[in-house]
């Protein structure tokens, strides 16, 4: 992409200019001299006259100054009795002369001034165009490396400027994209200030040797996203201070772009992880189906050398609990799978009902006899706690897996205590232990799929438990968090929503 745009001046113009002004005189003149004896004196100065307007539309504001002095001198010189001599015989040639030279001066003022307007609305239409293109190639920019890369070799052709695009990192650091021309230095406080407050900073100090003049902030929609420095290289030292407008708004242009490719990094990541998710689950569920049936089969055949006669010797017998229960706790592993399968699928339907929480307490208990054989358990629930909506199954999952999670890293003969009290609009639920508690920076890491507090742990288990009592929950409207107790030990609090209970009527008697 071209970008050469001429910058308009109003210092002197190049000698050539002052050249051709001194030529168009002398033609003028010569132009002018057989024809004295045909014109009025005012006909001929009208001639100098168009001659310097001519030359303010051609070549600017000094060489019309010098047109308008020739002009005068040529005209008395040649024109003016007595002729081929500056001596006047009349004195209203004098008035003649002021006039004129008054008149050139104006005339070549606003025709220079004219050019001058039309050389800026000029330039202001190249730059437009050329920053649209520019506009139009970050638009297609697939990388923050590209956008850098277009940047700079706009800046480089059209402006004379380096340009380096600052961007921060992890720990806000501002680090270049690209790697920095050798002439480029970076003040990284001027960028860091202008990166916080969000307003450019400038420094012409040494403007010219290589050094960020300008620092503007990359000012996105959503927030700063970096800082871009402009940098003039020696040929216009003040091309910074010059072009600030355009800057401004290039600054703006890139700003948009960085965070449009920011939230395009975003929504594939997501997509990504979506696209994994489900993917995951398939493998999940056909699994878990494909592993139900031979582990049911392992579990009867374990059942059935138990049940055998005559009975088998007493290793054999206890080698045939060991299977059993490890094909019990394989099935529950695969339970888990399928249901976290189904949970993340959507293919759960809840079944709500209006009951009593502390029914499912009960009955999650009775069901783990075996697991909290070891442990003491006990149940605090408030005496308020009204008719909760849920699905009674799900639920007696969630008690299910956090009681058998405090079992497992608790130690044997300590409490588990199960609390219950209404908080607002919701009932709370608290499943807390006695045991190491969880790692202070895992806590909030231990609801994701396959995450366990202790990943070397010689305690069985996948990290899946945690992960489905939080799919329940959300499925509920609910809410879970996990915490460890001041006094040691670990807490799980799950809340339900409260909701309105339907009113029960007491039956009168008869």
């Amino acid at each position: 992409m071209s970008a050469d745009l001429p910058v308009p001046s109003t210092s002197a113009a190049a000698p050539k200019g002052y050249g051709w002004t001194l030529l168009a005189c002398v033609i003028t003149t010569l132009v002018a001299t057989p024809l004295r004896e045909h014109l009025d004196l005012t006909n001929i100065v009208m001639l100098f006259l168009l001659t310097v307007l001519l030359v303010a539309v051609r070549f600017g504001r000094g060489p019309a100054v010098l047109a308008a002095f020739l002009s005068v001198a040529l005209f008395d010189f040649f024109f003016v009795p007595p002729r081929l001599s500056f001596t006047v015989n009349d004195v209203q040639y004098l008035v003649t002369f002021a006039v004129m030279l008054a008149v050139a001066l104006i005339t070549g003022h606003l025709a220079a001034g004219l050019r001058l307007q039309a050389d800026i609305a000029s330039l202001k239409e190249q730059q437009t165009r050329a920053l649209y293109e520019m506009a139009r190639d970050l638009a297609g920019a697939l990388t923050i490396e590209q956008v850098s890369d277009i940047v700079r070799r706009f800046l480089h052709d059209g402006f004379a400027l380096d340009a380096a695009l600052l961007l921060p990192d992890e720990q806000d650091n501002l680090k270049p994209i690209a790697q920095l021309d050798s002439r480029l230095h970076i003040e990284q406080r001027f960028a860091l200030i202008a990166f916080d407050q969000g307003e450019p900073v400038e420094d012409y100090s040494l403007s010219g040797y290589g050094y960020g003049a300008g620092y503007f902030p990359l000012k996105a929609p959503m927030k700063v996203r970096g800082v871009i420095v402009f940098a003039p290289n020696s040929q216009n030292p003040h091309a910074v201070r010059e072009q600030k407008p355009l800057l401004a708004t290039l600054s703006s242009v890139v700003a948009i772009a960085v965070e449009r490719l920011h939230y395009v990094e975003v929504a594939q990541s997501t997509q990504v992880q979506i696209v994994s998710e489900r993917l995951r689950s398939s493998i999940l569920s056909a699994l878990s189906h494909d592993l139900r049936t031979p582990l049911t089969a392992l579990v009867g055949l374990a059942d059935s050398l138990a049940l055998a006669r005559p009975p088998l010797p007493a290793e054999a017998l206890e080698t045939a609990e060991a299977i059993r229960e490890q094909a019990l706790r394989l099935s529950s592993l695969v339970g888990n799978l399928l249901d976290m399968a189904r949970l993340h699928a959507g293919r759960v339907t809840l079944r709500k009902e209006w009951q009593l929480i502390e029914e499912v307490i009960g009955a999650s208990i009775q069901m783990l006899g075996r697991s909290l054989a070891n442990h003491h358990v006990r149940v605090t629930l408030s005496k308020d706690m009204p008719l909760v909506e849920f699905d009674a199954v799900l639920i007696e999952r969630v008690f299910c897996n956090l009681l058998e999670n405090a079992a497992k890293y608790a130690p044997p003969g300590s409490l588990i205590e199960i609390a219950g009290n209404v908080k607002g609009e919701s009932v709370e639920v608290s499943v807390c232990d006695q045991g190491s508690g969880f790692p202070p920076d895992k806590q909030h890491a231990l609801f994701e799929m396959f995450v366990r507090g202790a990943p070397e742990s010689a305690t069985p288990g996948v990290g899946l438990g945690l992960a489905i009592c939080r799919a329940i929950i959300d499925a509920h409207g609910g809410t879970i968090h996990a915490t460890n107790r001041p006094e040691g030990g670990a807490c799980v609090t799950f809340t339900l929503p409260s909701g309105t209970p339907p009113t029960v009527e007491e039956e009168s008697g008869t």
